[in-house]
């Protein structure tokens, strides 16, 4: 029996598609393109499902629009989507039905490049509380991510250049915009501009222009949770990579890395926003490079879960994640991509070994360092993803959904400069382990824990961790199986009491019962006036800009709040933005005329680019907080 279904229920549509479908559409048409969108979007008329998966479509009497997803459950070619009435294909029923449903990925997408985390909501920021800031530092500078080798950009080809100008152009109109003026036809423009891309071979830019056309229809949707900040992000990503066209980056290419014996560290669940699913082993070599082996497909939660246990598909190796994660391999005509994947082409071969525990080998080298070190080196890189962090820490007390901790040294004593880290899980989704694991751990106040996880750049003193260990030499730590090699994967293994030392045995110590964080470097710092004045632009087009930045960021460059505390560069860059949001041109006859939305592009790149670096800076700079 057919049964009505929301429009969110809908196959996906190939972008290119729907770019089509608007560019067909009449000038009359498009105006009443996003009230029909609403309207779909709503459920009136609903969407029609039946058994076979073919959706219909219906608008009054005489229009009937039907949907025929093909094998691959998406909408790929025009004739999957057909409307009864005469204007079709040309027809405003047949472009709605198409922009209400979810874009598709493009054939050959890297599920796996956007490990999706939820973020927490920033804190609000302290207003008139403003900090001694650091140096500001030059967007763009800085080394490369520890362990990650080194990625060259070849010189982009004339056709990538036309590519790359051409997704510059629509975001830079979609920007102007904002959210109230980015419709249809303005997120059709970006769709057909990322459908280019790919062509001309930037799939990072086409990503990162499918995630601005999605938060854009996210924010348009009243009943759909899009944080600005994330779609802020989003834009900032999308115009630098349209105005490199090498950062847009081709296809992973993978090297041939010879013999290779690489070391499991953990698993990491994946949770992709575009309907992907799977997971993700982390290892390391003998030299300390580190490796990521991925099994990720369509599917949600479930397979999420259930690919922890599923067979590694490398070169016959017969091992499944658990059992990699805390195993090994020798992989003879191992295929290595430019930031550490194992590929599986038809020459690799690979034989499980012995896994080590982390305090052998390669993976004690992943808790030498002092925390605050490590951090400082892996946000050097504005661009470069932080990569993991390990270091030995005492439990202190929960606040929230957050554990509290502090650093310890390597003689097991809490670090005297030690800043106390919130650890928050690392994906807070109630079917997996990591919330519970450590609601777990924080009922064991002194409890000494190796931890291993991502440093999260955009907040202060943050770790989300993947997987725990015990502490070697500490009395008071966990007591995980034998079988568990030393750790546990907070994803999936979940926690008993009798991984637990007995909470009387718990040691006495000031330390542990102080609650107090430290003040957050972001909240505190006055770059709030920047993200609100970028967000602004983002949910107001370019004349929110111009409002918003009234009396606060003076061209001339008074001595305002952003300059008392040290941030010159963020200052100017603000003004000079806001000068442009606000610049009005004339025609010859003197009349208004609407500014090319170019320069106010680059104008809100730099800005963004500079709070961009300036954050993880101080970001950096929490961690070794006294």
């Amino acid at each position: 029996m057919p049964a009505n279904v929301p429009a969110t229920a809908l196959p996906p549509v190939a972008p290119e598609l729907l770019a089509e479908a608007v560019g067909g559409l009449s000038a009359r048409l498009r105006k009443k393109l996003d009230a029909t969108i609403e309207a779909c979007a709503a459920g009136d008329p609903p969407a029609v499902v039946a058994a076979d998966g073919e959706v219909t479509h219906r608008f009054g009497e005489d229009a009937l629009v039907t949907l025929r997803p093909g094998p691959s459950g998406a909408i790929t070619t025009p004739d999957q989507a057909v409307c009864s009435c005469l204007l079709s294909p040309r027809c405003l029923h047949r472009t709605a039905v198409l922009a209400v449903s979810p874009i598709a990925e493009p054939p050959g997408t890297d599920p796996t490049a956007d490990l999706v985390i939820d973020p927490e909501p920033e804190p609000e920021p302290a207003r008139g509380r403003a900090t001694t800031a650091p140096a500001e530092p030059e967007p763009g500078s800085g080394t490369a991510t520890d362990g990650a080798p080194p990625s060259l950009s070849p010189s982009p080809s004339p056709e990538q250049v036309a590519a790359a100008a051409a997704l510059w152009e629509a975001a830079a109109a979609a920007l102007a915009a904002g959210v109230p003026a980015g419709g249809a036809v303005v997120q059709a423009e970006l769709l057909r501009a990322a459908h280019t891309a790919r062509l001309a071979g930037l799939p990072h830019a086409e990503a990162a222009a499918l995630r601005v056309v999605r938060g854009l229809r996210a924010a348009r949707d009243r009943s759909a949770a899009q944080r600005l900040t994330e779609l802020t992000e989003a834009f900032r990503e999308l115009l630098h990579t349209a105005a490199l066209p090498s950062a847009g980056g081709s296809r992973r290419a993978y090297r041939s890395g010879g013999s290779l014996r690489v070391y499991g560290l953990c698993r990491e669940p994946v949770l992709s926003a575009t309907g992907h699913a799977g997971v993700v082993t982390h290892l390391v070599d003998a030299d300390g490079d580190r490796f990521t082996l991925a099994d990720v497909r369509p599917g949600g939660i479930g397979r999420a879960r259930g690919a922890a246990s599923a067979s590694v598909s490398l070169g016959g190796a017969v091992l499944d994640h658990a059992g990699l994660a805390r195993g090994a391999l020798h992989v003879v005509g191992a295929t290595v991509s430019a930031d550490g994947r194992l590929g599986s082409g038809r020459g690799v071969r690979a034989t499980p070994l012995r896994g080590i525990d982390w305090s052998e080998g390669p993976a004690a080298a992943l808790f030498a360092r002092p925390a605050a070190e490590a951090v400082a080196r892996a946000l050097a890189d504005p661009a470069a993803d932080p990569g993991l962090l390990g270091c030995d820490v005492l439990v202190v007390a929960a606040a929230g959904d957050r554990l509290l901790v502090r650093e310890l040294s390597s003689d097991g004593a809490v670090r005297p400069d030690a800043p106390l880290i919130a650890l928050v899980p690392a994906h807070p989704h109630p079917d997996l382990a990591h919330t519970a694991n450590l609601r777990r751990l924080a009922d064991r106040p002194g409890l000494a824990l190796r931890v291993l996880g991502r440093p999260d750049p955009d907040r202060s003193a943050t770790l989300r961790p993947l997987a725990v260990g015990p502490v070697p030499g500490s009395a008071y730590t966990l007591r995980l199986p034998p079988q568990w090699l030393g750790r546990a994967d907070l994803g999936y293994d979940l926690l008993q009491g009798s991984h637990l030392p007995a909470g009387a045995d718990a040691p006495e110590a000031a330390d542990v019962r102080d609650r107090e964080p430290v003040p957050d470097a972001l909240g505190g710092s006055p770059l709030w006036r920047v993200r609100r004045l970028l967000e602004s632009g983002v949910a107001g087009g370019r004349r929110a800009v111009a409002e918003a930045a009234r009396g606060e960021f003076a061209p001339n460059g008074g001595r305002g709040p952003l300059r008392r505390a040290g941030f010159a560069g963020a200052a100017e860059l603000a003004a000079a933005l806001a000068a442009e949001a606000d610049r009005r041109p004339r025609d010859v006859f003197g009349r208004l005329v609407d500014p090319a939305a170019d320069r106010y592009a680059w104008a809100w790149l730099a800005a963004a680019t500079h709070l961009h670096a300036a954050r993880r800076s101080l970001v950096a700079a929490s961690w070794s907080a006294q």
